[in-house]
């Protein structure tokens, strides 16, 4: 499988940098975003943007989503100018948006795999790494479709793991999602409390990095910038949960103080 025109569906904080690593890398870009000054930035870096998911599907060998939550992953695949839409044969969508495993598999019953590849590979880390291009992929794909699209997704990170078929990547995010929250939860918790305490939050934060304390929340500040898809996390897994009859109980309360943390900090809440 020869990869040379690479499809980004969604070009916000992370479509755009992974954009410019592809065309910088020497491959060939095309997208498409609503949005026309998410296009017109894209433009800027090295992606020709086209008119439809399903443009973009028919000019490229592979696709990568990069979108927010599952219903508009549902209109870029499946709707009238989605991606199957244009599809040719051998084409490969690669799922980058965090879905539960729940739809991913869904998706993957809907789509005639022996015509379409499919590449499960949700992102980590954030957009700062996004644009340094040190992202860790999460992947799931038979092994000959993964390792055909590994140079492709070198391009923008610097750890790939392949950890089974297609929904392992997202099975993987949802678990790294429930951590990251509960994480977050905790650093606002226990700084709050430090600061009653009479210790300056920040002062605390520089120290607590070091400490046996840290963890990716608190040394990137993710609390100081809007989380729009932490509730959709939470929820994915405790749906994922109640389909196994599986207790997850400090989901349950991370979800409900993320809500309150969000609340509190004036962070707006996205319609699920």
């Amino acid at each position: 499988m020869s990869i040379r025109t690479v499809g980004v569906i969604g070009l916000g904080a992370m479509g755009r940098p992974m954009s410019r690593h592809l065309a910088t890398a020497g491959y060939t870009v095309v997208g498409y975003d609503p949005d026309a000054q998410a296009c017109r930035r894209a433009a800027e870096v090295g992606l020709r943007p086209l008119a439809s998911p399903k443009e973009v599907a028919h000019e490229s060998d592979v696709v990568m989503i990069v979108v927010g939550f599952e219903k508009q992953v549902e209109a870029v695949v499946f709707g009238d100018d989605g991606i199957l839409a244009g599809a040719r044969p051998g084409l490969v969508i690669g799922l980058g948006s965090t879905v539960s495993p729940t739809y991913a598999r869904r998706l993957a019953e809907r789509v005639d795999t022996r015509e379409i590849g499919l590449l499960d590979m949700p992102l980590t880390r954030s957009d700062r790494a996004a644009e340094a291009g040190t992202m860790l992929v999460l992947g799931g794909a038979e092994p000959e479709i993964f390792e055909a699209c590994r140079p492709m997704l070198e391009t923008f990170a610097t750890d790939i793991v392949h950890l089974g078929p297609f929904g392992s990547g997202q099975v993987a995010k949802m678990v790294n999602n429930m951590i990251l929250w509960a994480c977050m939860a905790a650093n606002d918790e226990g700084l709050r409390l430090g600061e009653r305490l009479g210790v300056d939050q920040e002062r605390m934060r520089e120290a607590l990095v070091l400490s046996s304390a840290t963890n990716f929340a608190l040394a990137e500040r993710a609390d100081t910038r809007p989380i729009p898809w932490a509730e959709k996390d939470l929820t994915i897994a405790q749906q994922e949960a109640d389909q196994l009859n599986f207790a997850i109980p400090v989901t349950g309360l991370i979800k409900e103080a993320i809500k309150e943390f969000k609340a509190r900090k004036g962070y707006p809440t996205p319609t699920l």
